[in-house]
């Protein structure tokens, strides 16, 4: 019989998580033996260890952005803010529901129940992935989160000693436990995407405090060319100003077709008369536009000339070029 020694009380935050991931063989047995409640465990281990991720990643976000494949991105500090504490939430929720999923299952596989020490299993193996999180910190580190997959090795080796599993249950115990709690995870990150996507792009704080976010670089879309994001966002703005003045009743006149007309020449280099000029003005929803259009030549060596005035869709012109 091993002699794991008196239950840690008093011992500190990082002294557990240093042994959690050094020796779980050993801190298993002492976290067993432990008379913690639920509530304890989230206080002195949980709520601390959970927050590391999401600030790490809130303020790497604000220093120095996120980028892949040629785009980059820059969330605005509400932005950064709400995610933040939408993914510190679902860590809490999440360690919870793994508990439940871990204490639900345990007499299928020869376990005893008990939601106390699934919840130590469940908080005591999330100590990897919430270490990692760090990473998030620095973009150029952040490919080194993988190392918090370390915790699945830590569910495994923790079943067995405090759920009472069979040995040679174990591994299924582990398997099934991880699967249903990925699923869950997935169902309650859908629930609250709506949820963050509305309190981020909400305008509860003044404009003169928050920088929104910008997008940059090109993205290259297979078979349609490639994007550029620093264009799209101008085009965006753009069109969100045209609209707005639209709105207001200030949008600007538009150009007459006659006017227009006038900027097509009589003729065109090269002996190539003029045939045919039209023009029209047409308008949507407050929006107007003109254009002017005029034929030279004919046959194969015919040239079409157009003139247009977007008047408050230019946006969309703009939306045209960071289409390339």
């Amino acid at each position: 019989m091993t002699d794991v020694g008196p239950a840690p009380t008093g011992s500190s935050l990082i002294d557990r998580a240093k042994a959690i991931i050094l020796s779980p063989n050993t801190e298993w047995p002492r976290i067993d033996a432990e008379p913690s409640t639920i509530s304890d465990i989230y206080r002195s281990h949980v709520l601390p260890l959970a927050a590391i991720g999401p600030v790490a990643l809130f303020i790497g976000g604000q220093a120095f952005g996120f980028g892949a494949f040629g785009i980059s991105y820059r969330p605005s500090l509400m932005s950064g803010i709400v995610t933040a504490l939408v993914s510190y939430v679902l860590a809490l929720v999440g360690t919870y529901l793994v508990a439940l999923v871990i204490d639900a299952l345990a007499p299928q596989f020869g376990a005893v129940k008990n939601r106390t020490q699934a919840f130590k299993v469940a908080a005591y193996s999330f100590t990897a992935s919430w270490l990692a999180g760090i990473f998030g910190i620095l973009p150029a580190l952040s490919f080194l989160s993988i190392l918090g997959l370390y915790s699945l090795y830590l569910i495994y080796t923790g079943l067995p000693i405090l759920m009472k599993a069979p040995a040679d249950k174990a591994v299924s115990y582990s398997v099934a436990s991880i699967v249903v709690s990925i699923i869950a995870g997935i169902v309650l990150a859908a629930v609250a995407a709506p949820i963050t996507m509305m309190f981020a792009g909400s305008g509860t704080l003044s404009a003169g405090n928050l920088s929104t976010g910008t997008a940059g670089g090109t993205l290259s879309v297979p078979g349609a060319g490639s994007v550029d994001l620093g264009k799209l966002e101008a085009a965006g703005k753009k069109m969100e100003e045209a609209a707005q003045r639209v709105q207001s009743g200030q949008a600007g006149p538009v150009i007459a077709p006659d006017v227009l007309q006038s900027l097509l020449p009589g003729a065109l280099p090269g002996g190539l008369a003029r045939t045919s000029i039209e023009s029209s003005s047409a308008g949507a929803a407050g929006i107007g536009g003109s254009t002017a259009e005029a034929r030279y030549g004919s046959g194969e060596n015919e040239i079409v000339l157009k003139v247009t005035d977007l008047g408050a869709m230019g946006g969309l012109a703009a939306m045209g070029s960071a289409f390339n």
